[in-house]
């Protein structure tokens, strides 16, 4: 892809929260300054902060992207925090109609064994079903893992054997989890983290085949170096961008090509797209 107009080279933020009450005051302000900085797109993730409403997220994604149609992309999903609230029959029919009318991916869910919001019984069944609805609708999944690698690594397996595909999103894990999910033939996203002084997998970063890799925010959270500490927002991709660049030895430009490239290509994005 080629470099915006103004020189900057675009990028497209494959994981923002943007429906997430930390941008109330100043969304449209957010979503403007993505744009002026070179976003191309940006995936709205619809999960997480459900509490009792699991969904709450999807359906906040699902309305702010249908406001900026054709530039923001929603996911739909259940994170592993809300899990207890999953309910095998009632929030994958809502789940269904929400991916029926416009969302790009399933998620973000998985397992987080770190803060264990939700027993992980529940967590395992809602990932279950949520890759169960995956191969049937032909959807990719956002997954999140967090000191839950066995279990995860089995279940990309067995999600794999069944044709489903997905991202890794936010990756901070091992290169044995890495591999697995190349093998796989999943994606792996990298956040602000990658510019983190505490990081030391530049290797994991250079391992990732070019048509494997992603860049994302997640804001508000993470926000990157020079920025961190702060409420994190798209625009600051171009950080992490220019940090995936350094580590993998190629152009800003080249690595905001790819990063672009393969999240049109795993969530369907130029087809998707609305004027």
């Amino acid at each position: 892809m080629a470099a915006q107009d103004n020189g900057i080279p675009d990028f497209i933020d494959s994981h923002a929260h943007l429906a997430d009450s930390a941008f109330d005051g100043d969304r449209d302000e957010v979503i403007q300054r993505a744009r002026d900085a070179g976003a191309r797109s940006i995936v709205c993730i619809g999960s997480g902060s459900g509490g009792d409403d699991p969904l709450g997220s999807a359906r906040a994604s699902a309305e702010l992207a249908a406001r900026y149609a054709g530039f923001l992309f929603h996911s739909a999903g259940v994170h592993p925090h809300d899990a207890s609230g999953f309910d095998p029959s009632s929030t994958i029919d809502e789940l269904s109609d929400l991916i029926a009318n416009g969302a790009v991916a399933i998620g973000e869910c998985g397992l987080d064994y770190h803060y264990d919001n939700s027993p992980r019984t529940d967590q395992r069944r809602a990932f279950a079903e949520q890759l169960r609805l995956a191969r049937e609708t032909q959807k990719p999944v956002i997954v999140h893992t967090r000191d839950a690698e066995d279990d995860t690594r089995a279940m990309i397996k067995e999600a794999a054997s069944a044709g489903i595909v997905g991202v890794l999103h936010c990756f901070t894990g091992s290169r044995a989890l890495a591999e697995d999910a190349i093998d796989a033939g999943w994606l792996i996203s990298f956040s602000g983290i990658v510019t983190f002084k505490k990081w030391t997998d530049d290797d994991i970063v250079r391992l990732v085949p070019a048509d494997r890799i992603l860049a994302e925010s997640d804001s508000p959270y993470l926000a990157p170096v020079p920025n961190r500490g702060k409420r994190n927002e798209p625009a600051w991709v171009s950080f992490t961008v220019s940090r995936l660049a350094d580590a993998r030895g190629v152009t800003v430009d080249e690595m905001s090509a790819t990063v672009s490239a393969n999240a049109t290509r795993l969530f369907n994005l130029a087809s998707n797209a609305r004027t």
